[in-house]
């Protein structure tokens, strides 16, 4: 039997009926069987995943191997399990809810044969509202600096690794982190390549949120995940000499697994948990929180993980409270600099400096700032055409802080603000513009419309064109208005702003169109 190109490693919890999807999209890639070796471990399933598996294994012989064991409480035993079995070229790991698109494997290998990549990332999008960071794959490159990128923030092991590199370093999951365990392997794996690349031509990876929440990351508990927080940071430790490499990693752990230890669930834990997280978090940021990663938080992360270490527990009580019960406080003007005024700010009695609260110079711009994550066009719950963009922010803060709210507009085109979902990294808007909306009055010759967010806070209003898409994602779709044909077209214009291209379909159209599809003569050639 030949080498397969890739082996693609799952490990298997109770993931029905979601594995039926995951393991349907493995066999059918086009990279066609004889190149393929599917690696699934059962790690105690008791929903009928594991007769599933050997259904899949019987069916496909040559391809899928099987493997059961007892539970193990989580991914990194049975993934330790696959790896040993594989022995494609490459190796390729797959969460068991989550499902690939038909054409990742055979992308993915290509790209790395060609560019000699011994780690090579596909773009992840999520499922079911699963927020997945997107900035790294906002362009395809083949060589990417783990510590100039967003690759930091990009750390799960869904990725392609050179299985002679993994080998080489004796690369494993540490068995004794029940959440997380992927990032050491990832990072070192990283650290160890010689080249890392992205592509984002395609969508190649669909990261799923089941309904249940049962995924074991959902499952933890604050202590478990501290643990595993400590457990990551002190790997980053000790393999990045201290400086501004290091805190290139170490900013994702703060803004990420760290963060989340002190959010709005941290009330609702009994007061000696509370107590053992406050330590856990304040001992990490004593040790390791720099200048730099502090100038790069979110004020909201900021102060809360400065009183953390700095301050009481009573202290980070009343902040994350006030956050909970009443959104970011009233900032405070001072010295030309924006500050949110917290419980503790001002009299020192958390010990914190002025700078850790400061939030901005200029408020509402500030907080107006998107970048486009999507666009694409949709019926909305009246049957309205629509086109729906997604965008993102830097700003957790968002909602709360925009208190006169949030609005969007396409030239003169009001739109709709849908939602303004917010997580430790940002937030998330989803803005809408209706199709006959956009075609109203528009101009004989077509309009191009710059897509702009307004963010009113404090009285004080202010509008910024929202980040197009780079390279540009162009959408077009045509509408019929008073008898007359539109195209409607989104683009990223030369200053990087997204726009909406608004023109009527005539007869001259048609015909150049048609010129530059057809050759001299008329006739396509074949």
């Amino acid at each position: 039997m030949t080498q397969p190109d890739v082996t693609v490693v799952t490990a298997v919890y109770n993931t029905m009926p979601d594995l039926t999807t995951c393991l349907t999209s493995l066999v059918e890639q086009t990279i066609g069987l004889d190149r393929l070796e599917v690696v699934a471990v059962d790690d105690g399933s008791t929903d009928g995943s594991a007769e599933e598996l050997d259904r899949f294994a019987a069916r496909y012989p040559g391809t899928v191997k099987v493997l059961h064991q007892p539970n193990s409480g989580g991914p990194a035993a049975p993934s330790n399990r696959g790896l040993e079995q594989a022995t494609g070229r490459y190796v390729f790991f797959i969460g068991s809810d989550d499902h690939l698109g038909p054409e990742a494997l055979e992308r993915m290998v290509a790209a790395a044969d060609r560019w000699g990549s011994d780690v090579l990332l596909g773009r992840l999008v999520g499922v079911n509202k699963r927020y997945v960071h997107q900035a790294v794959f906002a362009t395809t490159q083949p060589d990417v600096d783990l510590f100039a990128s967003a690759l930091p923030f990009a750390l799960s092991n869904t990725k392609l690794f050179r299985r002679e590199l993994v080998e080489k370093y004796g690369l494993r999951f540490p068995e004794d982190m029940p959440v997380g365990s992927d990032q050491p392997f990832t990072l070192e794996a990283c650290l160890r390549a010689g080249r890392i690349s992205v592509l984002a031509d395609y969508d190649y990876y669909y990261a799923v949120k089941r309904a249940n929440s049962s995924n074991i990351t959902y499952r933890s508990t604050h202590v478990a995940r501290l643990g595993c927080a400590e457990r990551i940071v002190a790997f980053v430790a000790a393999h990045i000499e201290p400086g501004e490499r290091r805190d290139a990693v170490l900013l994702r752990h703060f803004t990420w697994e760290i963060a989340k230890l002190v959010q709005a669930d941290f009330l609702k834990l009994d007061r000696t948990t509370q107590e053992r997280v406050r330590t856990g978090v304040g001992r990490l940021v004593t040790e390791h929180l720099t200048e730099r990663i502090r100038r790069a938080l979110p004020v909201t992360t900021r102060v809360r993980l400065g009183v953390a270490a700095y301050g009481s527990l009573a202290d980070l009580v009343a902040v994350i409270r006030q956050d909970v019960r009443h959104g970011l406080p009233q900032p405070v003007l001072r010295d030309d600099g924006w500050f949110a005024r917290y419980p503790g700010f001002g009299d020192g009695r958390c010990g914190l400096s002025d700078d850790w609260y400061e939030i901005t110079v200029s408020m509402s711009k500030w907080l107006a700032r998107l970048e486009t994550m999507a666009v694409r066009w949709t019926v909305d719950g009246t049957g309205e055409r629509v086109v729906r963009i997604t965008a993102r922010g830097p700003h957790p803060d968002l909602a709360v802080m925009a208190d006169g709210g949030v609005a969007v507009s396409a030239g003169r085109t009001a739109g709709t603000v849908e939602s303004i979902e917010a997580d430790p990294l940002g937030a998330t808007v989803t803005m809408s513009f209706r199709a006959r909306d956009l075609l109203a009055g528009v101009k004989p010759g077509g309009e191009r419309r710059v897509v702009s967010v307004t963010v009113t806070r404090g009285g004080d209003a202010a509008s910024t064109p929202v980040r197009g898409p780079y390279p540009s994602m162009v959408q077009r779709s045509v509408h019929r208005e008073d008898g007359r044909l539109h195209v409607i077209t989104s683009s990223t214009n030369r200053k990087g702003d997204l726009v909406l291209v608004v023109f009527p379909v005539t007869l001259r159209r048609m015909m150049t169109g048609l010129r530059r599809r057809l050759p001299i003569g008329g006739k396509k050639q074949s």
